[in-house]
């Protein structure tokens, strides 16, 4: 990546779009501190409320403060980091407690209610499954709802519903929404989808190349994009001057 640069407010959702490649989800692993093997950071600051999380003079950051309890994130394939051999329970208890000096009574209880407000109709039934035994948009929930239940500052979500059908994908978003809303959780959303972005994010970003080639509110840059590839991806999505006057 190269001169991405942007701030934002609790509360607040950015939509970041833009190709497979152009380095959405390579931004979200840097600021967690996950880039993939072979990847470094080279120059640069990243900043959390007012704490450096890598800067030329900051190598060594203790994660563990930092990873799930005040910043979280939402894989694409949550059912992917799910351990199919344990049940949700156990591993949902397990992260709430490796963050939060609970019991673990309360941590299921905890867990439960967080289900419960993702909308699913029998949380008890999802803390006794397997990840196999839930369906994709169940997977999604889950993987949201232990992200919230720790109350995270910033929430960071990569594709987290293109894998899913589109009614399930606009209950997921509704779902992401509502954290923010209710937990003044500040949301960055990664995602090939402009209309979603649209839809979601009170300011869009566009990348391009691993460079951020456009950045401006929601409404500014659908009605007058400044940049060739915003212009090109807008006419990817025929129908999204009708969604952006339902919204």
């Amino acid at each position: 990546m190269h001169n991405v640069s942007f701030s934002m407010n609790p509360g607040e959702i950015i939509g970041i779009v833009g190709e497979s490649g152009s380095g959405k989800s390579t931004l979200l692993r840097a600021v967690l501190g996950l880039l993939p093997a072979g990847g470094r950071y080279t120059s640069g600051e990243i900043v959390f409320r007012e704490q450096m999380l890598f800067s030329n003079n900051t190598r060594k950051m203790d994660w563990q403060r930092v990873r799930g309890k005040r910043i979280a994130m939402v894989f694409q394939d949550s059912g992917a980091y799910l351990n199919p051999i344990r049940r949700i329970g156990s591993q949902y208890v397990e992260a709430i407690r490796a963050h939060l000096p609970i019991s673990r009574k309360d941590a299921q209880e905890l867990a439960v209610r967080t289900l419960a407000s993702m909308g699913l109709n029998d949380p008890e039934r999802v803390m006794r499954s397997y990840a196999s035994q839930l369906s994709g948009g169940m997977k999604q929930r889950t993987a949201i709802a232990m992200a919230a239940s720790l109350e995270p500052e910033l929430l960071l979500a990569d594709e987290p519903t293109s894998a899913l059908d589109v009614t399930t994908q606009n209950e997921v978003l509704s779902e992401l929404s509502r954290l923010c809303a209710e937990q003044g959780t500040g949301l960055i959303m990664v995602t090939h989808n402009m209309a979603v972005a649209a839809h979601m994010a009170d300011r869009i970003a566009v990348m391009l190349d691993g460079r951020l080639v456009e950045l401006g509110d929601t409404m500014d840059v659908i009605s007058s994009p400044s940049h060739e590839y915003t212009r090109r991806l807008l006419d990817a999505v025929p129908e999204l001057e009708e969604d952006m006057h339902d919204r």
